[in-house]
Parts: structure tokens; C-alpha cells; sequence
């Protein structure tokens, strides 16, 4: 998928929530940050334009160099990630934990987890972390599925409302997703259409800027540094791909895979690398 305006967009929506007075940033170089999560902060660090990488590359473009670690496993709800905090995160002596929690929790419906369990397994999470001088920032859970209306997303409200809650009596940050994700699938305007996932729930790249860009504002980037981090990432490679249908003849097609396997290389990879070439020529 190439870049294309609901990127752009996405942007902008999120340089414009960003748009507040110059903060403190409270993160400094050398420390180490890990990012609990499900399947979509596994992806968010395993893509490259995923999120936990768009946040560690948005900080050293600004002078900030941590180390960020992954923790997301796909599927995961809070009592499974309650469970595993003592081996994916506390051993890790982290400074900084941001913990994404709440989607599968209602989108795994009577494999779930109910509201009061959620409510408990979130507040052992956060109390062991901070028992451990780890500085916590509570994500809000991200839209399941880009429709605010739908029966999921309803059930989803209480959950973060809780969150929201906690982060004021745990003295924690907060960086809203849910919020900014139903704003900018708003100002999208894409009915029937994802403009931040590819299924409605795991993010694009444009879904994976909005995180991050919200993680930046709660560390204290203001709008000047979180511009400068939404256009670096413009530059990142691997971010995005594009697939050309080239029509072969059989013969054409036996041809090409010889010159390819004579180059020890792929027909795929040749026209990748031509494509490369022709976009720089373009360009000049």
C-alpha cells in the first residue's frame, strides 16, 4: 500500500491534537521503555512502521535515545498479562511502561474479560509496576472496528473510562487512542472504508502514527518536535510497498527466472530494484 491522503490526513490530525504549549520532556536518553500489549503492539514493534519503533525513532530524531523493548503477544487480555508481567517487564528494570490492554478483553466476547476483572487485573499491573519505580503511561483501548456505533465498540466505553479514571488516581500518563483514533477516522470521512487499519482493528501505518503521536504528546513532545518526528517518519524505510502486475508470456516467464537465478537473485527482486531506479530517475 502506498502513501496515500488518509496517511497525510492522519498527520495533520495528529500535529493538530499535538498542537499544545512547548512541556517538559520527561523521558531522557539511556532509558529504557518497554511496551506491554496484544497483538497490536506485537505488530507495533515487530513492522517497521509500527508503533513502538515510530516512537523510539520520533525520540532520537529529537536527541532522545532509549532502548525500547516489546512486549506484545497476540490475543493477550490483561489477567494473561498480568500473569507474564513479572518476566516481560519488571525483570527487565524498565524506567517507562506504556500498557495497551482492553480490545481482546471485550472483542474475545464470553472468552473476555468482564469489566470488574479487567478493572482489578489493570490496577495489579499498574501497582506492581510502580511498586517498581517504573513510570507508567495507560493507552486508552483502540476502536474495534472504525464504526463508533457498532455493539463492540459500546462495550468497549466503560473500559476505558476506567482507565481514564485510574490514570488520575495512580498519578499515571495518559495517552487517549480511543479518542484520537475516533477523531481522526472522523476527519477522514472514509465511510466503508478503514482508514487506519487494515481489518478494523490492527493498525496502517496511518493508525501506527496516530499511537505514537499520542505516546509523544503524553511524554511532553510538543507540537514543534512531534512535526519534526511525523516527517522523519515519512523517510523510514520498509514502511509501505507496492506490487506491479507485470503480464508474462510462459516463455517470457522461463526467460526472466533464468536471468534472475543466473543473478542469484529473485524475478520479484529485479523488479523491485528496477522499480527503485525508475522512481529516481523521475524524481530528477
Amino acid at each position: 500500500m502506498i502513501m496515500n491522503k488518509f496517511v497525510v490526513a492522519l498527520l495533520s490530525a495528529s500535529l493538530a491534537v499535538a498542537a499544545v504549549a512547548k512541556a517538559e520532556l520527561l523521558i531522557k536518553s539511556g532509558e529504557k521503555f518497554v511496551f506491554l500489549g496484544d497483538s497490536i503492539t506485537q505488530a507495533g514493534k515487530s513492522k517497521p512502521g509500527g508503533y513502538v519503533n515510530l516512537v523510539d525513532h520520533a525520540l532520537a530524531a529529537n536527541g532522545v535515545k532509549i532502548e525500547a523493548i516489546g512486549a506484545g503477544i497476540s490475543g493477550h487480555k490483561s489477567n494473561q498479562m498480568l500473569a507474564r508481567l513479572e518476566k516481560d517487564v519488571l525483570s527487565k528494570s524498565p524506567q517507562w511502561m506504556t500498557l495497551s490492554c482492553g480490545v481482546n478483553d471485550v472483542w474475545h466476547g464470553a472468552n473476555g474479560v468482564s469489566i470488574e476483572d479487567y478493572k482489578k487485573n489493570i490496577t495489579s499491573i499498574v501497582e506492581q509496576a510502580q511498586t517498581a519505580n517504573i513510570k507508567v503511561i495507560l493507552l486508552t483501548a483502540t476502536m474495534i472496528g472504525e464504526d463508533q456505533e457498532n455493539p463492540n465498540n459500546q462495550k468497549l466505553i466503560p473500559y476505558n473510562e476506567f482507565l481514564r479514571t485510574l490514570a488520575k488516581e495512580k498519578n499515571c500518563l495518559l495517552a487517549d487512542l480511543n479518542a484520537d483514533m475516533q477523531d481522526a477516522v472522523k476527519k477522514a470521512n472514509t465511510p466503508g472504508k478503514n482508514a487506519l487499519t487494515g481489518d478494523g482493528v490492527h493498525m496502517a501505518f496511518s493508525g501506527d502514527a496516530m499511537m505514537a503521536s499520542s505516546i509523544l504528546k503524553a511524554l511532553g513532545l510538543d507540537a514543534t518536535a512531534i512535526a519534526k518526528a511525523q516527517d522523519a517518519w515519512l523517510d523510514l524505510p520498509n514502511t509501505t510497498s507496492l506490487k506491479v502486475d507485470a503480464p508474462f508470456s510462459q516463455r517470457e516467464m522461463l526467460q526472466f527466472g533464468k536471468i534472475a537465478a543466473d543473478r542469484n537473485t529473485t524475478p520479484q527482486k529485479i523488479l523491485d530494484e528496477e522499480f527503485k531506479k525508475l522512481l529516481e530517475s523521475l524524481k530528477k
